[in-house]
């Protein structure tokens, strides 16, 4: 057994723990391990990979345990965590069986905690390699794998089968999704991809991003299909002021930019905006960047528009980021929805201009932070209206608008294609004074 192979199971498990037990976001976790950066590029691409499997499976891995255990709730941490790795590993990422399981039997021995179930961790595993199909043949994957809340919120707002369809998208890997400075089409070809009706091209290949054509010279850059909608809804932009709020890390504020707008991003976080300046200038593009809480920055004039990407729950982006599924409770929505609310407001009293367009977009699949949201804010200012997305702004795609007008993307959406972001976008204007 490779040295390797033991060292990046211990990172795993580290990066998992890091979640699961102390709340920490995926991305988060793999940035913080410097023991990551010893790794060889495909060791530390097994750790992402392994990680991002066993919680997208969780609801899965710890049924299959459950039915292993006498007493499942009996088990320390440590060796649960152990045994979720190893059981993923089997199950669902193909490992080799030897390698999954005597680096789970060597994980245990290393930590006094894990020890003593050494060869609990063992038999469960081999019984794994015997008998874990069968049972995963029988599970109901989308319902395991879904928390109860979730579940319960999708099935209301959406039905019984779309929730389905729903939580088996989360699933699968999300593809690589690139906006296009200039000519979508030539870069579709030359980056070997798929241009989508809506404009951005996708991308499967697993090709290291820098190594792509048009990286250096900054002729794209990574952001999700469903997230470069709310800039299309704006139309032309050129020369006038937008306000990016909660812009980092920067893809629309790119987006705006590269139309020819005079772009204001304003974002709270310097570490995220960091990513922000560093696009821009790989891209050579202009913006003008604030670090402040959307709340509290009041701009100099008021502009024509204003896009307000809120703070959300980020359910749509579970497929890009499994831990939020595991991470999120019920109980940070209302706090959610209450900021929301204040930015909606501080934009409509002190940020946009009468006359003006206010584009409001959040990442959720909750309809508290999205259709309810909006109806909330469209009874308390009546100074607003909503302006309905029509097909054509869309590349002629109607399944992305819903009955009031607004976009709705649901995860299983493009599905022949690979799917989509979950977003909910409004475009709102202001009456003229």
């Amino acid at each position: 057994m490779k040295q390797a192979d033991i060292a990046s199971r211990a990172i795993a498990l580290a990066i998992l723990q890091s979640v699961l037990r102390k709340g920490l976001a995926f991305d988060e976790a793999m940035a913080r391990h410097d023991g990551l950066k010893k790794l060889e590029r495909r060791d530390h691409g097994f750790v992402h990979a392994l990680v991002a499997m066993t919680l997208r499976r969780l609801g899965q891995v710890d049924d299959v345990i459950r039915q292993c255990l006498d007493k499942p709730h009996e088990l320390k941490y440590a060796a649960q965590d152990i045994l979720r790795l190893g059981v993923a590993q089997i199950l669902f990422l193909g490992t080799a069986v030897h390698a999954a399981v005597d680096t789970s039997v060597e994980l245990a021995a290393a930590d006094d905690a894990s020890r003593p179930y050494k060869g609990l961790i063992n038999a469960v595993l081999r019984r794994m390699t015997r008998e874990g199909a069968a049972m995963v043949k029988k599970q109901d994957e989308a319902r395991l794998n879904t928390p109860d809340w979730l579940w319960t919120a999708w099935r209301k707002a959406y039905g019984v089968s779309a929730a389905r369809h729903i939580a088996l998208a989360h699933l699968g890997e999300a593809p690589t999704d690139f906006t296009i400075k200039a000519d979508p089409a030539l870069w579709a070809e030359k980056l070997g991809g798929h241009l989508l009706p809506t404009g951005s091209v996708r991308l499967t290949d697993t090709t290291p991003i820098p190594e792509l054509p048009g990286f250096v010279e900054g002729a794209w850059w990574i952001q999700d299909a469903a997230a470069a909608l709310p800039v299309l809804l704006m139309g032309e932009v050129k020369g006038q002021k937008v306000y990016d709020l909660c812009a980092a890390p920067g893809g629309k504020a790119m987006q705006l930019a590269a139309r020819g707008a005079c772009v204001t991003a304003v974002d709270r976080s310097a570490a995220r905006l960091e990513r922000l300046k560093d696009n821009a200038k790989r891209l050579q593009l202009d913006a003008t960047i604030f670090c402040a809480d959307a709340l509290k920055w009041t701009p100099a004039e008021k502009a024509p528009f204003v896009l307000l990407d809120a703070p959300c729950s980020a359910t749509g982006t579970i497929r890009r980021h499994p831990d939020v599924q595991r991470l999120k409770k019920p109980e940070d929505l209302p706090r959610l929805q209450t900021l929301q609310s204040q930015l909606l407001d501080r934009v409509a009293t002190d940020m946009l201009a009468p006359g003006g367009m206010l584009i409001y977009a959040v990442c959720s699949l909750q309809v508290e932070e999205a259709e309810q949201q909006i109806a909330r804010f469209l009874e308390r200012q009546p100074a607003f209206s909503r302006v309905p997305v029509r097909p054509e702004e869309l590349g002629g795609v109607r399944e992305l608008i819903n009955p009031d007008g607004d976009i709705r993307c649901l995860p299983c959406a493009f599905a022949d294609l690979g799917g989509l972001d979950g977003f909910f976008i409004s475009r709102l204007v202001k009456k003229r004074a």
